[in-house]
């Protein structure tokens, strides 16, 4: 068996708490400077990386003196407001010497369930990755109390990969992987290698609680795992303390629990997009921009498009139709119906000067559309 992060192009790895913290002793300056070389290292070997690190919480805990960790929701966000600053001059620090960039983004839940800021995050963090960044999330715990209530970083962890079309999540933990029971209470527990991401019998092993550090366990890795499966990543589960545990797996090499995805990233982006049987609107199209879009593959730019139809937003999914009304394609639109009109039959140079701001300059991009 081999580890499906060899042939993976852009990875999401996510790191729990007790890995990032020392188990509450504050953070681990030595764990975090070996996965930023290793994350140097993937780089260099072409692969793009988000990292999603969870520990501000724990490491605020820690400098602001608490024993354990405080069930106040102002107390928690006190923590994640202190711990914050810590742990991003850390991560800055240790890419840094590798030459890398880094940036912090903190998100929650709502910032990926809002169309408008859905589509800002991507855009943001493609830009960023294109820049050679390595980009660091963490749940914006210190304003959202529902994320610290219920939220955890697996899930996050899922949601971008969805966000982003990533091939694969690697989510590092305290444990090994996934064990058919709890290994400390069954000597009978078998280690499970490799499953398919959704297979109910997976939630069934997955019993169990998180650390005292963390919100999360064992069940909400095995679900953010299915979560990844649903736009295509498939998840590998593993021992953060495992040596050069991120590289070798990028080599081939079988670590932790591998959950696969039954679909290819940008299929599964597609075939959500295709699900859409009813639009907000749609977009009629010249004859130039449907053999774009039907035979070369295209974007949708906005000197294409005849007329602009219904109200819709920002990143609403939209139906483009020939002249003669044939739906031809689905997409996520850049711009929100009442800026779409005003830039039909435009070149995407004069986007500017039209709306003064320029969100893309398609108004459909070709990997967020789907031919019909």
């Amino acid at each position: 068996m081999h580890s499906v992060i060899q042939h993976a192009r852009r990875l999401i790895i996510k790191v729990g708490s007790s890995l990032v913290t020392n188990d509450g002793k504050g953070l681990d300056r030595i764990a975090i400077e070996k996965w930023a070389a290793q994350i140097a290292a993937l780089r260099a070997m072409g692969k793009e990386v988000v990292l999603v690190s969870s520990g501000a919480i724990a490491e605020g805990r820690q400098r602001l003196g608490f024993d354990k960790r405080p069930t106040g929701i102002h107390e928690l966000q006190a923590c994640a407001a202190v711990g914050q600053m810590g742990l991003a001059q850390i991560y800055e620090t240790s890419f840094r010497a590798y030459q890398t960039g880094t940036a912090q983004i903190l998100l929650t839940h709502a910032d990926l369930a809002d169309r408008e800021r859905y589509l800002n995050a991507r855009s943001t963090l493609f830009t960023l990755l294109g820049f050679g960044v390595v980009p660091i999330i963490n749940e914006n715990d210190t304003v959202v109390t529902d994320e610290i209530k219920f939220g955890d970083n697996d899930t996050l962890g899922a949601l971008v990969a969805n966000l982003i079309e990533a091939d694969a999540l690697i989510i590092l933990t305290d444990q090994k992987g996934l064990y058919t029971a709890d290994p400390r209470k069954n000597p009978e527990a078998q280690f499970v290698h490799e499953a398919r991401a959704g297979d109910a019998a997976l939630e069934a092993m997955a019993g169990g609680a998180g650390s005292s550090l963390g919100s999360g366990g064992m069940l909400t890795k095995i679900l953010a795992a299915k979560r990844a499966a649903s736009s295509g990543a498939h998840t590998v589960i593993a021992w953060g303390r495992e040596d050069n545990v991120l590289l070798r797996l990028a080599q081939g090499e079988a670590i932790g629990t591998q959950l696969i995805s039954d679909m290819a990233p940008l299929a599964a982006r597609k075939q959500w997009m295709a699900d859409h049987l009813q639009t907000a609107g749609k977009v009629v199209l010249d004859a130039g921009a449907v053999l774009k879009l039907t035979q070369d593959g295209k974007s949708l730019l906005p000197i294409g498009v005849l007329d602009v139809t219904g109200e819709f937003g920002r990143g609403e999914v939209i139906t483009c139709v020939d002249e003669a009304g044939r739906a031809i394609a689905r997409g996520l639109s850049n711009y929100a119906s009442a800026d779409a009109r005003r830039i039909r039959r435009k070149p995407s140079a004069e986007i500017l000067n039209i709306l003064g701001f320029v969100e893309e300059p398609e108004l459909i991009h070709r990997d967020n559309l789907v031919l019909l």
